[in-house]
């Protein structure tokens, strides 16, 4: 992988249509073909390419697809649907792609796409459409005209695919253990627009995190999947695997993908309270109290794999429990803890999910519980502050707490109860 020169006067940030063919036709942009992205019914990333010249009538009319050959779209007898561009995701690609000659290099840049039906009403199956419902649903409702994410993302590096072998022996924080490719990914994210936090080499052998700054829900799922695809790509271009499965290792900790979220209004984080406990608001412990609710039956959304369970046991941080606390990290949610000045900052971690889930339907989902919470008044449980994970059956039965499923079967039967 070659980084380019930096020809476009602009390469992220773009407003509308106008100003996206205003930049690919700079004869000095030397964008050759434009990537457009979505993702299946299983987050996974599907994509075509379209050359420059073709953008101007793919935004106008979009490219017709054959939806029966997409995971969870459609049937083959109704088949046809539309995807169109979002020129606000207009990203110009930092690299350059290769031929098999070696000669033949180009460049690309990527956007999300919006799936639609040929009479051009959005297609209720995108993804990224019941995202886009559940944050209209926020602001109609509550008059929310935000809702922040700020994801933990952590992934496993191994010498190559299909085998189990760490490529190190590191743990939680250690040094020079590739953290040179941590590196080259954040630099290349940030020539793209995307700027992370801190990075860090996990507890598991081989595992790393990468900690995006927060974004709006609906930018962030853009960003992740595009963060995937630019670990994945760096990995591959030093010979390594890079996978975001939840438990590659047995007897190691697993990858979870900690989701911190807020709302917002007018600039304001309806999350802070000066003077409740915790400083949240009343506002946020509804919204906590329908994430806690809802926890079993919306599990199979955040956790969506049979291998998701392999992470979800005891003894491995990873939550097993449906309760809430400040610094207690075996619960499902934690309250990171108020910093004076910083009422922005306050918050909620989710902790079940991980990064192999579908981020569009994870974020929807969260926030749709968090609404109905909010909407019905849930009252919200005390928290708890000790190891739930030492603590014996009879003490969690009389705190009334319950267990996240311990499989997808179990999941996926409180969802088709809910």
């Amino acid at each position: 992988m070659r980084e380019i020169n930096w020809n476009c006067k602009k390469k992220f940030g773009f407003k509308d249509e106008e100003e996206v063919l205003k930049t690919v036709f700079d004869p000095d942009s030397n964008i050759e073909f434009i990537r457009i992205i979505f993702p299946d019914i299983l987050g996974r990333r599907m994509d075509f390419s379209t050359p420059v010249n073709e953008l101007e009538r793919v935004f106008k009319e979009g490219k017709g697809f054959d939806g029966s050959s997409v995971e969870g779209f459609m049937r083959i007898e109704e088949s046809d649907l539309v995807i169109k561009p979002d020129p606000k995701t207009f990203r110009v690609i930092p690299w350059e792609y290769q031929g098999f000659n070696e000669k033949t290099r180009w460049q690309e840049a990527i956007m999300s796409g919006d799936i639609f039906t040929p009479e051009g009403n959005p297609y209720d199956g995108d993804s990224r459409y019941v995202l886009k419902n559940a944050l209209t649903l926020a602001k109609k409702e509550f008059g929310i005209d935000d809702i922040k994410i700020g994801p933990e993302l952590e992934f496993f590096l191994f010498p190559k695919k299909n085998t189990a072998e760490p490529l190190d022996d590191g743990g939680y924080f250690f040094g020079g253990l590739h953290g040179e490719i941590r590196k080259e990914i954040q630099l290349l994210l940030k020539k793209m627009g995307i700027d992370s936090e801190y990075d860090h080499h996990e507890v598991a052998n081989g595992q790393h995190e990468i900690d995006l700054k927060y974004l709006s829900a609906l930018e962030m799922a853009d960003v992740s999947m595009l963060f995937k695809y630019v670990v994945k790509k760096v990995a591959r271009m030093h010979g390594l695997y890079a996978t975001f499965m939840p438990k590659p290792l047995n007897g190691q900790n697993g990858s979870g993908m900690h989701v911190h979220q807020s709302i917002w209004r007018k600039g304001k984080n309806l999350f802070f309270s000066s003077n409740s406990p915790y400083h949240l608001s009343q506002k946020a412990r509804h919204y906590t109290a329908g994430l806690m609710e809802h926890s079993q039956e919306i599990s199979a959304v955040f956790c969506q794999w049979i291998n998701s369970y392999k992470r979800l046991i005891k003894g491995y941080e990873a939550p097993v429990y449906i309760a809430w606390g400040q610094r207690n990290r075996s619960a499902y949610i934690r309250v990171p803890e108020y910093q004076p000045g910083k009422e922005h900052s306050t918050r909620i971690e989710l902790r079940s999910p991980d990064p192999a889930c579908n981020l569009y339907l994870a974020f929807a989902t969260m926030v749709m519980a968090g609404l109905k919470g909010m909407r019905e008044k849930y009252d919200l449980a005390d928290p708890v502050e000790e190891n739930i994970y030492a603590m014996s059956n009879a003490k969690q039965k009389r705190l009334h707490i319950k267990t996240l499923p311990p499989n997808l079967t179990k999941s996926l039967d409180y969802m088709k109860k809910s």
